[in-house]
């Protein structure tokens, strides 16, 4: 019976699809919610925001129905699509790339909208939908051709596999699938798509290839302008040392080939123009860098906090892709085109790590995963020869595929995991379990928990606030100034403080930048030893009274006085507070 070649990753690149599917379309599908959650909001509306305003409102310059937008759909909770010149004009902030390839899933969405009645401004819900199912549909080409490259250099149950991890095992199931819709999603397409011409190029050096290379070049770098290193891909393939040999070599072979190399370089400037002829539109200029604040720093790239802080560390979210580190060294040994893949992975990390805005997160690095396949592809083949290496391999692919799967619906569903605040205690509190007591959230903030039985418990200091006559019996927070009560005390050279309030709140705040904020000081001689604070709100909900405890460990620590702070920044909401109380108490 006569089977089909390269069986199993076809099988795996199936079932990678249908995964994909699910997850983009029912798990969690971004097309039909709303505001800062649906498909065209935050940094896909800035992508994006070029279409209606060429197409629909013919209003690139002046931007006069941004606010209609903004206050309708909320895709962000200002106008931070772009800024404005001196001249009244406004520039937005992203370049055009994104836009150019949602292009052909915005004009089908505009016709449909049309024929079914539903506004057509460009973001109701046939867009939002189009620019979903296109996002879906980049990532299934970009996944196949993926398979198609990685068979050229590794056999079949390898890719099979590679590409399960990929799909389940990393951060390309969020950022590429979920938030499918960023530029991260397809630019992983864009970069198989240069590795798969460049290859090609150079077993034929037909200029076609060439033409290919340059276009795609051009438009990652008119989607990211950073993404312009990936012209070093074809710059260096075949190398396999950085030898002089080797080097002078190269050298000799472009000008062999000098006509498809001018070719691919003419092919990629005439893509990022687009941009300079929008800028040039727009505000006078041909060049305007338009991140403004945001900027590379080569002199202190943030390579410990990009790669491993507890807030958003791509490895310590992306734990899988540690194998592809370890990788690099069967890779250097058998692997091809070495040079290339190598000089990309490491030069395009030093400039992620650059960036001074660390905290976006390894969806950065998602666009690269097609190079980082290689030598992911190099330990696995190592693992199918020998199974020791295997054995030990199992339980860590399972490890890392259970907590990218744990990651991804606490990112969406389970609201274990927030981004902006996340700390090194609340992780090791939280990280892989399905469930944590509600307080555990005061992790978050610079907090401490004591979760054990109190012994020896001594108090320190009771106010019921009863004797104040403005407040009758409790104090309002009020805000933009902190409420402070600070008292003497004698430490009794005991390990806890807890100091507790009850708070009673109508409404809510949910902005957590607002919330109001307890704050409890230990001093000596007037110097602060130790500050710990939570924010209230995390813990209190809409017309709520609730007594809340704030601990903190003061082992070893020389004290004479306490302060009890609370603050409640720029909030509107009120807040009262009432019965405070300090115990001091030692673990059992």
């Amino acid at each position: 019976m006569l089977t089909s070649p390269n069986k199993l990753s076809k099988y795996a690149c199936i079932l990678c699809i249908a995964i994909m599917s699910f997850t983009s379309l029912v798990y969690f599908p971004r097309w039909n919610k709303e505001n800062t959650e649906a498909t065209i909001s935050w940094d896909v509306s800035g992508y994006y925001w070029y279409l209606p305003s060429i197409f629909i409102y013919h209003d690139l310059k002046h931007q006069a129905f941004k606010d209609s937008i903004l206050k309708k759909y909320q895709p962000t909770n200002n106008f931070q699509q772009g800024f404005q010149l001196p001249d009244g004009n406004y520039v937005l902030k992203y370049s055009s790339g994104m836009a150019v390839m949602y292009l052909p899933f915005f004009t089908a969405a505009h016709m449909v909208a049309g024929w079914f009645g539903y506004p057509q401004d460009g973001f109701s819900t046939p867009y939002q939908f189009a620019i979903q199912l296109g996002s879906l549909l980049m990532a299934v080409i970009g996944l196949c051709y993926l398979r198609k490259l990685m068979l050229r250099y590794y056999e079949d149950r390898v890719v099979a596999w590679a590409l399960l991890i990929l799909v389940i095992g990393t951060n390309y199931l969020n950022a590429g699938i979920i938030d499918g819709a960023m530029s991260h999603n397809w630019l992983l397409t864009i970069y198989v798509f240069i590795l798969i011409n460049t290859a090609r190029f150079y077993d034929t050096f037909k200029a076609k290839y060439a033409v290919r290379i340059g276009l795609l070049i051009g438009l990652a770098t008119l989607t990211r302008p950073t993404d312009a290193l990936s012209a070093l891909i074809p710059l260096l393939w075949g190398m396999e040392s950085l030898s002089v040999n080797a080097i002078s070599q190269r050298i000799r072979l472009m000008i062999t080939h000098i006509r498809p190399l001018l070719l691919a370089v003419l092919c990629a400037a005439a893509m990022i123009s687009i941009q300079l002829i929008y800028w040039k539109y727009a505000s006078g200029h041909w060049i305007v860098y338009s991140y403004q604040d945001q900027h590379l720093y080569f002199r202190s790239p943030n390579f410990s906090d990009y790669t491993f802080s507890y807030r958003t560390g791509w490895l310590r979210y992306t734990p899988m892709m540690i194998l592809a580190f370890v990788g690099l060294i069967p890779f250097w040994i058998k692997g091809r085109n070495k040079v290339a893949v190598t000089t990309f992975f490491l030069v395009n990390y030093y400039f992620i790590c650059a960036w001074s805005i660390w905290w976006f997160g390894g969806r950065a690095m998602v666009q690269s995963y097609p190079v980082l396949m290689f030598p992911l592809a190099s330990l696995l083949s190592i693992a199918f020869d020998k199974k020791i290496l295997a054995i030990l391999l199992v339980p860590v692919v399972l490890f890392c595929t259970y907590m990218n799967l744990w990651f991804t619906h606490q990112c969406h569903w389970g609201g274990l995991y927030d981004t902006e605040t996340m700390t090194k205690a609340y992780y090791n509190r939280v990280a892989g379990r399905w469930s944590v007591p509600a307080y555990t959230v005061v992790l978050r903030d610079k907090a401490e928990l004591y979760e054990g039985q109190p012994q020896n418990v001594h108090v320190i200091y009771m106010n019921s606030f009863e004797r104040d006559s403005i407040g009758g019996g409790h104090k309002d927070v009020g805000n933009k100034e902190t409420l402070e009560f600070k008292f003497a005390a004698s430490p009794r050279h005991q390990q806890w403080l807890r100091m507790s309030a009850g708070f009673t709140g109508k409404e809510r705040e949910n902005d957590i930048w607002k919330m109001a904020q307890f704050v409890g000081r230990v001093y000596k001689g007037g110097v602060k030893q130790k500050e710990n604070m939570f924010r209230i709100y995390r813990l209190l909900g809409d017309n709520e009274v609730k007594n809340l405890s704030l601990d903190m460990n003061v082992t070893g620590i020389q004290y004479d006085s306490i302060s009890i702070g609370f603050w409640n920044g720029e909030s509107d909401k009120q807040l009262f507070v009432d019965d405070l109380k300090v115990i001091s108490f030692d673990e059992k």
